[in-house]
């Protein structure tokens, strides 16, 4: 498995991450099935792993937390905080008050004393976020965390988060986790090259954009979910979005394109990713053992200028085929009163 460093962290770190989303009852309540998992990425080289307190509600972090016993040190451990976690509008969010608070839980769950990366999953605009750094400073000088980074920030919000953090003597983001693939090219606009210009690390997720980029779904056939993406991402799959009905066209275009190359879809979009000089690792989220095992040859993939460029005609570069994908809307667009007050 190659390996880089991710950002200035002096972290060494695999070009393939496990991703746990699916770890529990999100994707695979099996316990002993997701250890496997688990221990099969780290056998095959995988030394980075990313969660988050809120999948399945706790779960993959406690699923994780049983995993990595006698293995702990040799992991990179990623996770993050800002969704809610209870009914209590405190338990969400950016504040110093919810931090301190998600931290710990999610150093019980995870079973060590000491998270790696420690990222905010989301903006928080009713967060000031000197308030954020504040506390994720003190987290790191007291030994809890040992970088600190964000997850969905616009390339404006890391510009603030880093003169804010000059300027009152915070530790600063390393990292920025984004969505990016093939069909969701968004974060080339101004996320990517904002990371390179800080020198910013940058793991990326979903880059088979919810499994489109498998060849899975084709067009004519029924689109057939798993129950976690039918009841809580159905959106990303709505046939009546011009994108997705624009995807199951591209689809057929680039399952020729990775014929040509000699090359399952899947690596050939897994590869794109870590083309981007800005990227240090993807994070692939597989739900099975044979899933994990079908993606592990991606990290060792390079793809030619020539299939780059077919790429880029297919779909240009910083193209979002469905906006939606992201995940992440600010909120003076979704929010009328912020636009009007």
């Amino acid at each position: 498995m190659r390996t880089t460093t991710l950002g200035r962290t002096g972290i060494t770190v695999s070009r393939l991450a496990l991703g746990t989303m699916m770890l529990g009852s999100w994707g695979n309540p099996d316990h002993d099935e997701a250890t496997r998992l688990v221990h099969a990425a780290l056998d095959a080289g995988i030394n980075l792993i990313d969660t988050a307190d809120m999948y399945s509600g706790g779960e993959a972090e406690t699923i994780l937390g049983h995993a990595l016993k006698g293995r702990r040190d040799h992991v990179v451990l990623a996770t993050k905080a800002h969704f809610p976690m209870g009914e209590d509008p405190n338990q969400r969010g950016n504040s110093r008050r919810w931090i301190r608070q998600a931290v710990e839980g999610s150093l019980r769950r995870l079973r060590t004393d000491r998270i790696d990366l420690y990222q905010i999953h989301r903006p928080d605009p009713d967060t000031d976020i000197d308030e954020t750094l504040s506390v994720l400073s003190d987290l790191v000088r007291e030994g809890k965390v040992m970088a600190i980074g964000s997850s969905g920030f616009p390339a404006e919000q890391l510009v603030e988060a880093r003169w804010t953090a000059e300027r009152r003597g915070h530790i600063p983001f390393r990292t920025e986790q984004p969505p990016y693939s093939i069909f969701l090219r968004g974060a080339e606009r101004a996320v990517l090259p904002t990371a390179q210009r800080h020198r910013i690390g940058v793991l990326t997720w979903s880059p088979l954009n919810s499994g489109w980029l498998t060849g899975r779904f084709r067009a004519g056939e029924e689109l057939r979910l798993a129950g976690f993406r039918q009841d809580m991402i159905r959106y990303k799959f709505d046939q009546e979005s011009p994108g997705n009905r624009r995807k199951l066209e591209l689809v057929e275009d680039l399952l020729k394109l990775a014929g040509e190359a000699g090359v399952p879809l899947a690596h050939l979009a897994v590869a794109f990713v870590l083309s981007h000089p800005a990227v240090d690792s993807a994070i692939i989220g597989p739900r099975t053992l044979a899933q994990l095992q079908d993606l592990l040859g991606a990290a060792e993939l390079d793809l030619p200028d020539d299939v780059l460029d077919r790429i880029d005609e297919l779909v240009p570069p910083g193209t979002d085929l469905n906006p939606a994908d992201a995940d992440y809307v600010p909120p003076h667009l979704s929010d009328a009163r912020l636009r009007r007050r």
